[in-house]
């Protein structure tokens, strides 16, 4: 499907209105028209309320089940988008105060123009939520679709712009294929800025398909981990254990491993013992994966236990979860769905993770001792970890947040000064 100033239509006609675009796409820029943030609010607020009221429950009800999360969970999410955590964001990441500098010249906070979001397809509201962040600051947005797109999208952007009419010339949606690269070119071509959500090779194809004139704004695949010291409590495991089986290790703030605080393999083997039970306790609880990644899981764990000879890897696993336990120190993505590696990293030794740099996102940190907390925060921070966290909060979601350590909302903005003549 595709979305074109508040119209959707069938994707045959994507041609002739990719051939249109470049005449309407900029009609709010000649006409002097902006996108006041209070407009976009109170429609994210209208639609999140109706949201959380059930009445999109044939498209919400498939993506609570898919993602296995609660409606409770669910409804946390939708929050983000009501007129209170929106102000909240918006008051944190955006200053849209003119100011006199020097008192020679203004400076106000301009929208870098035209956005074009090419989105993961990993979690299906993550496309229009990228719009929402580029409409915020005041942008014209291009959402080009994943692959597989289940028209999530589509239909909430669309009820965005019965909610507030005057958004539709700032909301372009084309489902253009990943393949053809010639159209996504034309659509860079006319836009300011790529934003990227997805790993390397999206990236990467960005960087070619832009012009150098054309920024890139990525937000890529990142990894999450547990820093745990072998004093931390049972309830600290407990925690961590049910987070993982929450998001299933799927989102960038989901711990994939466990580095534990020792030189000491002893110590390694109690923590990842003490944390296995913690896992098929969760699991057993809130309930297994699918029976597909259940089968998936128990293949990749046998091919495990046949190359431990070689990796020297063990390999503890029940119901459907596992342990890894490595004698390396690598930070690694892994296995997903509830299957967890556990290494040594000694504090001594975790500048070692400085080589991941942007790849670092959060990190949990499981400790008795508050002073240890504050120490091993500072000390991720400095190689490059942007979110650090207790046990249960990795994957928490705050009005205000940054994103990978940076604010959106600034990044989809610009600085103009302008000479105040006198």
């Amino acid at each position: 499907m595709i979305l074109y100033r508040g119209e959707v239509y069938d994707n045959s006609s994507q041609d002739e209105l990719l051939d249109k675009l470049p005449t309407d796409l900029y009609t709010p820029i000649s006409e002097g028209r902006k996108l006041d943030v209070s407009t976009v609010i109170d429609a994210c607020d209208q639609l999140a309320r109706r949201v959380m009221a059930g009445d999109f429950s044939e498209i919400t009800d498939p993506f609570i089940e898919a993602f296995n999360i609660s409606s409770e969970q669910f409804n946390d999410m939708a929050r983000m988008f009501t007129r209170e955590k929106l102000e909240y964001k918006c008051s944190i990441e955006l200053t849209d105060d003119t100011k006199v500098i020097d008192g020679s010249f203004t400076r106000e906070r301009y929208p870098l123009g035209v956005l074009l979001h090419i989105a993961a397809g990993n979690v299906d509201v993550l496309p229009a939520y990228s719009v929402v962040e580029g409409l915020l600051a005041g942008n014209i947005n291009i959402l080009k679709l994943p692959m597989g797109d289940s028209g999530l999208s589509v239909r909430l952007l669309t009820e965005l712009i019965k909610a507030q009419p005057s958004i539709s010339d700032f909301v372009y949606v084309f489902d253009v294929p990943s393949t053809d690269t010639e159209n996504i070119k034309r659509l860079a071509d006319l836009s300011d800025a790529v934003v990227v959500w997805g790993g390397d090779m999206a990236v990467r194809a960005a960087r070619t398909m832009a012009n150098t004139n054309t920024k890139i704004i990525s937000w890529g695949h990142k990894l999450s981990f547990a820093y745990v010291y072998p004093d931390c409590s049972d309830e600290d495991l407990r925690l961590l254990a049910e987070s993982i089986c929450v998001t299933n290790q799927l989102l960038c703030s989901s711990c994939q491993g466990i580095f534990v605080a020792t030189d000491s393999k002893e110590e390694q083997t109690s923590v990842a013992g003490r944390f296995f039970s913690c896992l098929k306790e969760a699991n057993s609880r809130l309930g297994s994966v699918s029976y597909g990644m259940r089968a998936k899981n128990a293949i990749t764990i046998y091919n495990e236990r046949l190359e431990s000879d070689d990796t020297g890897h063990e390999i503890i696993s029940e119901d459907g979860v596992s342990v890894i336990i490595s004698d390396d120190s690598s930070l690694e993505l892994s296995y997903l769905y509830r299957n967890v590696w556990v290494k040594r990293l000694p504090f001594d030794k975790t500048g070692e993770l400085k080589k991941y740099k942007d790849y670092l996102q959060t990190a949990a940190v499981l400790t008795s001792d508050k002073e240890t907390f504050a120490r091993t925060a500072r000390r991720l921070g400095d190689v490059g970890v942007v979110r650090i966290t207790s046990a249960g909060k990795m994957s928490r979601m705050n009005s205000g947040e940054a994103h990978d350590g940076m604010y959106a909302l600034r990044a989809y903005s610009r600085i103009v000064e302008t000479e105040i003549l006198g």
